[in-house]
């Protein structure tokens, strides 16, 4: 991948797409995948922001059917099968166990029993998976003597059992919202992040024919041409929307919902099933092994003020351990034990006065032409597992508007780039065949968070022997680092230790790493001295606790 920005010449495109996060990219690939000339656009890096701060699950949403959301379940659960077609390497179907207590009166067992077997009939055709080994079967339900068997820190007051069930987990969701924009490229969409969007341009009052961007890696301004402008800017959606409110009424403001997740070396569970817990206000969190760590969230708290001025603090992580320690585990889970946090805004399509937890994680796509705005979409609302179907329900709307015939969708029918695997078992053993010298850690955590990709990382390796140096206890080598900036537009180093690579993702890899992984980049990207400092300065302020 290029940033065609640096030599944009003045093409013309069909579709602009604003916002490089998980649904940008699905609109993206879904409009260059039918042929549309497409250009992408992101303020800064790709799935920086709200794509980045899952729970690395994809889901059907379990507790949507509480809410009488029967649709948006059926279509999570459908979008589940179908990424674990399409992305195998990082989509794996994992055991849920929700816990069931006497109280609160909606953790009733009976209740859920209810709840699981409809899921399970809305997840009628889990089992079409086009490797067999990605099926995933029914519910069933345990005793509490079960549960304390095989997840010995479940609380025991008050258990009755639980109902065990699957979702999957998503093992990286910054590389496969990456996935998404390569197969985008790979459908010759011009992408391009650090490219933010000041002005709308406005032809005849209020037809919206393209943007005004600004490169903020070199400064330079340009105006891009295009038929149909998809605003998909996630929780700035409205003010991308502000850009232009002096040619229509269409600034409306976002309600947003702030989620937090911590990350804890503590041992809290056997690594073999993802812990829901219900707290006595009926609110969910879960517990989730990964990468030899719990990992745990999230939170659903109103958000007023200017995104870009959102940081997890403090007082948000003690809320989210008062919760865990009121509902799991012996009750000793403290900030001490956090290694690491993370959290983001989420948008919402509800009315200000509706309570967070509870809105929905429906998506709404919107003409701007009914306000004013001819050739303007805005996508709001979501979530991450069914941002493909919403890509494609978004098209519709923009072939009515290119008023010329475009091809049927494919995104379903084919494997994202880097991800054409038939069978995952297959692969992995005869990677690590050809790869001798290499670790099991290196080779299976290459496999499968690079997928195909993974011969490039490991023949930049095998041909420079600081590339090949191992960097954490996941395997992770130097050579990732390269493969960032060469073949995935990583331009800082946040970039690369936090949504190209892993290096950073668990905490601060300790200085002496961090600055190994700064002289590889700084040679990359010719880097200065200073430059290369306050790059690690940047990241280091990221990683750093809030106190």
């Amino acid at each position: 991948m290029h940033r065609f920005i640096e030599n944009y010449r003045s093409e013309y495109f069909d579709v602009i797409v604003i916002g490089g996060g998980i649904t940008g990219a699905s609109v993206a690939y879904e409009a260059a995948s039918r042929g549309l000339r497409v250009a992408l656009l992101e303020k800064k890096d790709f799935s920086w922001a709200t794509s980045a701060v899952t729970s690395k699950l994809i889901h059907g949403g379990l507790r949507y059917l509480a809410n009488g959301e029967v649709r948006l379940v059926r279509e999570s659960l459908r979008e589940r099968r179908v990424l674990e077609n399409i992305a195998p390497n990082f989509i794996y179907p994992m055991p849920m166990m929700m816990t069931h207590y006497t109280r609160p009166r909606k953790n009733n067992k009976h209740v859920a029993k209810v709840g699981m077997i409809i899921y399970d009939l809305l997840s009628y055709d889990k089992s079409f998976t086009w490797d067999p080994g990605k099926k995933i079967p029914s519910h069933k339900t345990i005793s509490g003597e079960e549960v304390l068997r095989l997840e010995q820190s479940v609380r025991r007051e008050g258990l009755t059992g639980a109902s065990v069930f699957y979702d999957c987990l998503s093992i990286f969701p910054e590389r496969l919202t990456l996935a998404f924009i390569k197969s985008a490229a790979a459908r010759r969409a011009s992408v391009a992040n650090y490219a933010r969007v000041e002005e709308f341009l406005i032809k005849d009052k209020n037809n919206v024919t393209g943007v005004v961007v600004r490169d903020l890696l070199d400064n330079k301004v340009h105006k891009i041409h295009g038929t149909v402008t998809i605003n998909c800017a996630g929780p700035w959606a409205d003010i991308i929307l502000g850009l232009a409110q002096s040619r229509g009424s269409v600034c409306k403001t976002l309600r947003r919902s702030e989620g937090i997740h911590v990350i804890t070396e503590k041992k809290m569970l056997s690594g073999k099933y993802v812990i829901g817990c219900m707290t006595q206000e009926g609110r969910h969190f879960f517990l989730i092994p990964w990468r030899a760590h719990t990992l745990i969230g999230t939170t659903d708290k109103a958000y007023i003020g200017d995104p870009d001025e959102y940081r997890v603090t403090k007082q948000s992580i003690m809320e989210l351990i008062d919760e865990v320690n009121r509902s799991f585990g012996d009750g000793k889970f403290s900030y001490a034990d956090v290694k690491h946090t993370y959290g983001g805004l989420r948008p919402l399509v509800e009315d200000q006065t509706c309570e967070t937890y509870t809105a929905s994680r429906r998506y709404e796509i919107f003409d701007n032409e009914k306000n004013g705005l001819n050739g303007l979409i805005t996508v709001e609302g979501g979530k991450y597992t069914t941002s493909r179907n919403l890509a494609e329900n978004c098209l519709r709307l923009v072939m009515a508007k290119l008023k010329r015939p475009v091809r049927e969708s494919i995104t379903d029918k084919i494997y994202l780039a880097g991800s054409e695997i038939n069978k995952l078992d297959s692969f992995f053993s005869s990677f690590k065949k050809s790869y001798t010298d290499f670790s099991d850690a290196t080779l299976d955590y290459l496999s499968r968070n690079y997928g195909t990709e993974s011969y490039e990382v490991l023949r930049l390796a095998r041909g420079d022997d600081i590339l090949r140096e191992v960097l954490n206890q996941d395997g992770e080598i130097m050579a990732q680092v390269a493969y960032a900036i060469r073949k995935e537009m990583a331009k800082t180093l946040c970039d690369i230790v936090t949504r190209r690579t892993g290096i950073g993702t668990l905490g601060h890899p300790g200085d002496e790493i961090l600055a190994k992984v700064a002289d590889i980049a700084a040679k990359e990207l010719k880097w200065d001295k200073n430059k290369t400092e306050q790059e690690i300065a940047n990241v280091k302020k990221i990683l750093r606790l809030p106190d």
